[in-house]
């Protein structure tokens, strides 16, 4: 969900990449790759006075990968196709399909797989993302602290997982 009503491309498009940016990186971490990928954008649901728009589409992509650069290339190529101007949109949203772990799936002999370079690249993002704080390499389709953001100003207390807002009794 996007914190304001988005009627331009530019941001929905950073808000798709920064989702992608995280399946992709959840993704690695589980040591798992994607066949296809799905995005969506939609208007709010229950406006009676806007006009409603939902669409969404799922991308093939060339080979079974976790990259980065090439899922969010594809999904950035995806909202293009699907944005209508004159609409004010409220969510957009990536799913990643069929899932296979790496190395446990049989594909066409001639088709093209991921390349070694590619999975090296991803292993130092990841690596300098885990050691300096996630976000601080990104791909360049987003911005670090974009405007469509999720407003949390109102967001319950986390008091189950985190420590430092766990309640004081005295």
């Amino acid at each position: 969900m996007f914190g304001d009503r988005l009627s331009d491309l530019a941001p929905i498009r950073e808000a798709v990449a920064s989702y992608t940016f995280r399946a992709a990186e959840k993704l690695r971490g589980q040591r798992s790759l994607c066949k296809k990928l799905r995005v969506g954008i939609r208007t709010g649901m229950y406006n009676t006075d806007e006009a409603r728009y939902a669409t969404g589409m799922v991308v093939e992509l060339p080979y079974p990968t976790d990259d980065t650069r090439l899922l969010t290339q594809a999904a950035c190529t995806a909202v293009e196709q699907l944005y209508r101007p004159g609409y004010r949109y409220s969510k957009a949203e990536v799913m990643l399909l069929e899932l296979c772990q790496r190395g446990e799936y049989s594909d066409d002999l001639f088709a093209a797989s991921q390349p070694a370079a590619s999975e090296q690249v991803m292993a130092v993002l990841d690596e300098i993302n885990q050691r300096w704080g996630r976000g601080t390499l990104r791909t360049g389709a987003f911005p670090s602290a974009p405007e469509w953001a999720m407003r949390q100003e109102l967001m319950s207390q986390s008091y189950t997982t985190r420590l430092d807002q766990l309640m004081k009794v005295r």
